[in-house]
């Protein structure tokens, strides 16, 4: 037989593990040659009928809300009228997701378990929804989809309809920390939400449409990570029903062994439940349960006894079903449960086929609704009694809200770690080299409650925070050899090569109530783009229902940044990460680019502070100099935008050019370009601006952080010439300031795609954004600088070609670029 064909499969209904054992499993113990097969349980008869009436009732409520608009209960036939003009929802994931919450209320109660429920498919609306409402928690929340027949009308008529929910696990349902509109994050979200976490259990339905994406096959190795002793447990239900949207899926048309191996090999000790007969089925999941549970109770057990973390092979389970189990079995003759046709609406078209109508009735009919719910359409209570109650209830369930869990963090006073300003411009270590041993205090004040982690791709000490390894270590639970260093199954930080990977794990770990910190190469931290964009929709929505608790804010700190890639070439070398975050809400998003070390420590502090924001700073590495002293920072940072008067000449309101910069590198250039200035064209009145709150430069109408019109002009003039030297592609701050009074004098400077392995000088003259560029610029916008103006400019040009001359033939640039130091002619 081909594994895939169903026929034979969905005849039977077993449970399969190699090898069968209710103890921990760990890489060293040889598995059984045979497969072993369970078909009796421990369950009760009495308990599986329970739990086959939960799974009908819950069935029933999910076909109710993708196609019903009244007659909730069908005490009477169903009319036309009685269905939604606009059929949306999905149905094919629906009644298996349905079938595993029913199962795991039983083991929640049975052991006493601190369990969320994690759905990656993608479009599991209906079940959370659905079983969230006959748990009680969604009527606890929203007290108008009342537990009776009104109630469900408003709860059908509400799903994929103007004004109501979407059809994920979204921020509006309870019990969820991951919506699954993108596929791919459900494992990381899982195993994030249990770090540090060592009570709770993540029930984690991968589906296997889900499972071909990238992002998730990298999941599978979380388990190399997770400490048995002080984190909690990740239970994944690989949930194979055979098809995607209109294909069949990869993991569902490989044979067994090969399927059993393929976990093997990510370390995991398969269980497999199949087939299509209920109670059958509902027997074999029971079984699979109980055997998964225990194993994970043994090795935590274990491990927390004897101290030995040593990495076990931690259980799972494969559910296969049918794709759109219990539903229609044909549909205008084509096959429908079992098949791709069951993924959407499996009955299109009831307003004009009165066959599709009758057909849908009979399917709601199918699930016997007078035996699930009374004649005011409550639930009966022999059937609820099996859902848990309180806090232990999936929908309920505090870490699934995290911000009910919120510890604040225990700070240190960032002000201690403050850079002494000698000399403006004097030589500084690195920004991030300083910033390291103020986070490395953050994770050792906090040490007790485990609330606060690194996390990044094998990048934390390459980005400059190897300050933290003084008090902490590499989370790592694999093997390791003599050579190895800083790894620990207890470390604070957790990296691995996969920016999809961390950025997940971080973002379970704050949606459950912890704090943290992903550090990336600013180029690549391109890859997690469209998880950062779900993430901020999450905290969007989420802001908006005031039952959701605010949780920390995702912090990113971006070094290697693109002016300092020059030895890693053009592939390292791309700021548009900002590009990207400022197209999300105002009231989420906040970029910061600190001009130098104290400034960061200052935008760091109140980053880490700060709640239900996505913060995104940049910042450099590399030896670079240093311009605030910490109270000027301070005093700079809070208002987030000011002018530097020790940087210019102006004797009145009223400068001749406005020098503007954003960022640590257009900083140097700018400044160094100002003194140039001050030397060669004395009598020219410069003000000098610069930005750390990229987003002041937007009109307070726009952003809570934006400037005044009024505020905005007294800064940059309604008539002078702007020469802004930003960080990131040049385009974006012309974007934020089109609106201005003075946009058309504004000049921006930035990175323009060129790009090499080079000098760290030429990268800035590569992009016209260097100080010899920058001084020609001032002085093609000033006429009036006349015959001086053009003396200095043709002074520039030749420096241009002296510089490339000399890094041709030196390999680095000029000493006058590298020695330079800040001292202006006033």
């Amino acid at each position: 037989m081909a594994w895939f064909d169903w026929q034979d499969v969905f005849s039977r209904a077993v449970v399969q593990q190699l090898p069968i054992n209710r103890s921990a499993f760990h890489p060293t113990e040889k598995a059984d040659a045979m497969i072993e097969t369970l078909e009796s349980t421990q369950v009760a008869p009495e308990t599986l009928r329970k739990i086959d009436a939960y799974w009908r009732a819950a069935n029933y409520l999910s076909v109710g809300q993708i196609y019903l608009y009244d007659n909730p209960l069908l005490k009477r036939p169903l009319k036309i009228e009685d269905v939604k003009h606009m059929l949306l929802g999905h149905w094919g994931t629906t009644p298996g997701q349905n079938f595993i919450y029913a199962h795991l209320n039983r083991i929640i109660k049975q052991y006493d378990l601190d369990m969320i429920y994690v759905s990656g498919p993608g479009h599991g609306g209906p079940a959370v929804v659905g079983n969230t409402y006959l748990e009680g928690t969604y009527s606890e929340i929203y007290p108008h989809i009342s537990q009776d027949e009104e109630g469900m009308r408003k709860l059908f008529i509400q799903f994929s309809f103007p004004g109501g929910i979407p059809s994920h696990a979204s921020p509006e349902c309870p019990g969820s920390i991951h919506e699954g509109g993108e596929l791919g994050y459900s494992l990381s979200h899982s195993f994030g939400a249990v770090f540090d976490n060592p009570d709770l259990m993540v029930a984690c339905v991968v589906g296997d449409g889900e499972a071909e994406t990238g992002p998730l096959a990298t999941a599978w190795h979380s388990n190399k990570f997770l400490n048995p002793a002080t984190d909690g447990a990740v239970l994944p239900i690989l949930h194979l029903n055979g098809y995607k949207i209109a294909n069949p899926t990869i993991l569902a048309r490989i044979d067994h062994e090969e399927l059993d191996q393929l976990m093997r090999g990510y370390g995991w000790t398969p269980i497999f439940v199949e087939g299509d007969d209920p109670m059958r089925m509902h027997a074999a999941m029971a079984e699979a349960l109980d055997i998964a549970v225990e194993q994970i109770q043994s090795i935590q057990r274990k491990a927390r006894e004897s101290g030995d973390t040593t990495r076990p092979r931690w259980p799972m389970i494969v559910l296969r079903s049918p794709k759109g189990w219990t539903g229609p079995k044909f549909v205008d003759g084509v096959p429908i449960e079992g098949t791709f046709h069951s993924h959407q609406v499996p009955l299109s078209d009831p307003a004009t086929r009165p066959d599709h109508l009758q057909q849908l009735e009979e399917w709601l009919r199918s699930y016997r609704p007078e035996e699930l719910f009374d004649e005011g359409g409550r639930l009966r209570s022999e059937i609820s009694d099996l859902a848990p109650t309180g806090d232990r209830r999936m929908g309920a369930n505090p870490h699934a809200n995290g911000g009910r869990l919120l510890r604040q963090l225990k700070m240190p006073d960032f002000r201690e770690y403050a850079v002494e300003i000698t000399e403006r411009g004097c030589r500084g270590i690195g920004d991030t080299h300083v910033t390291g041993k103020f986070i490395r205090d953050v994770i050792q004040l906090n040490d007790d409650h485990k609330n606060f982690r690194v996390f990044g791709p094998d990048e934390t000490l390459s980005n400059g925070l190897e300050a933290v390894f003084d008090v902490t270590q590499r989370q790592w639970n694999a093997a390791t050899v003599d050579t190895d260093e800083l790894l620990s199954p207890t470390g604070r930080v957790l990296e691995m090569l996969s920016e999809h990977q961390c950025e997940g794990w971080l973002e379970g770990y704050l949606l459950t109530g912890r704090h943290g910190l992903f550090n990336c190469y600013e180029a690549f931290v391109h890859i997690v783009d469209s998880m950062f964009n779900q993430h901020a929709k999450w905290l969007k929505v989420t802001s908006e229902l005031p039952w959701r608790h605010k949780i920390a804010s995702l912090n990113y700190l971006l070094a290697s940044h693109v002016w300092r890639q020059d030895h890693n070439g053009f592939t390292h070398q791309d700021p548009g990460f900002i590009d990207v975050v400022v197209n999300k809400k105002a009231e989420i998003v906040r970029v910061y680019l600190p001009p130098d070390a104290n400034c960061l420590l200052s935008v760091m502090d109140h980053c880490l502070r700060s709640r239900h924001y996505v913060n995104v700073v940049v910042a450099g590495k590399h030896p670079s100099p240093q311009w605030l002293t910490m109270d000027e920072a301070v005093e700079h940072c809070a208002k987030g935008i000011g002018v530097w008067d020790w940087a210019g000449n102006e004797s009145s309101d009223d400068p001749d050019v406005v020098m503007a910069c954003c960022g640590d590198v257009p900083t140097l250039e700018t400044l160094a370009a100002v003194s140039i200035l001050h030397e060669h064209l004395p009598e020219l009145k410069i003000r000098v601006v610069n930005v750390v709150d990229l987003m002041r430069l937007q009109p307070k109408s726009e952003h809570p952080h934006g400037l005044s019109d009024p505020d905005f002009d007294e800064l940059f003039t309604q008539d002078k010439h702007v020469i802004f030297a930003f960080h990131a592609y040049p385009w974006l701050v012309h974007r934020l300031t089109y609106r201005r009074t003075n946009h058309a004098n504004i000049h921006v400077r930035g990175y323009k795609e060129e790009g090499t392995i080079t000098t760290p000088f030429d990268m800035t003259v590569l992009n016209d954004l260097d100080r010899f560029h920058l001084v020609m610029d001032v002085i093609d916008r000033l006429p009036e600088t006349g015959g001086q103006g053009q003396a200095l400019k043709a002074r520039m040009q030749e420096k241009l070609v002296e510089h490339r001359r000399y890094i041709n033939k030196n390999g680095q640039d000029m000493p006058e670029v590298r020695n330079w130091q800040w001292s202006p002619t006033r």
